[in-house]
């Protein structure tokens, strides 16, 4: 394991923070911790443990491991394939929290949608790969809609014409 790198993560939690537009006492009260607390981890002066990461982590509404990666306490790479675009979405100052949830909550869609193709892929003849590969596609676009029962908002005129014939 890496030694916690606090001066890195006071900086990356007070950026983070500000981007949230939360002020110091703001987040001390919504991770449960004192502000003078909060304000000498910020400062590199304090080693939060991985509980009072979490805590923070959950207060700013990023994920947990984007702290304990900036704190030293995990390795980037262990976290596997994806982790380096999941800390750069969050680490992104020019879009809001709730966009970088979206976009990360994106991104994970489609990694799972891509291993479930992959893994019918390999169970599948050749014939019906493209078939596959497009049920897999529409299955990724719904989990984007909220409530979908259908594509919602489309203009058409057709009212739905497009399910008849395909069934």
């Amino acid at each position: 394991m890496a030694s916690l790198n606090v001066g890195t993560l006071g900086e990356y939690l007070r950026e983070q923070r500000r981007n949230a537009q939360l002020s110091l006492r703001q987040l001390a009260d919504a991770a449960g911790v004192s502000n003078p607390y909060l304000s000498q981890i910020e400062r590199g002066l304090r080693k939060p443990s991985a509980e009072i990461l979490q805590q923070l982590a959950r207060a700013l509404r990023i994920s947990a491991e984007t702290l304990y990666v900036q704190a030293g306490i995990l390795d980037e790479r262990d976290q596997g394939d994806g982790m380096e675009v999941r800390t750069a979405i969050l680490a992104d100052t020019a879009i809001n929290e709730k966009q970088k949830q979206v976009l990360v909550q994106i991104y994970e869609s489609f990694r799972k949608e891509n291993a479930a193709v992959e893994e019918a892929l390999d169970e599948q003849p050749a014939a019906p790969r493209e078939h596959v590969a497009k049920k897999a596609a529409k299955k990724a676009v719904a989990v984007l809609k909220p409530n979908a029962s259908g594509p919602a908002g489309q203009g058409s005129g057709g009212g739905g014409g497009d399910a008849a014939a395909a069934g």
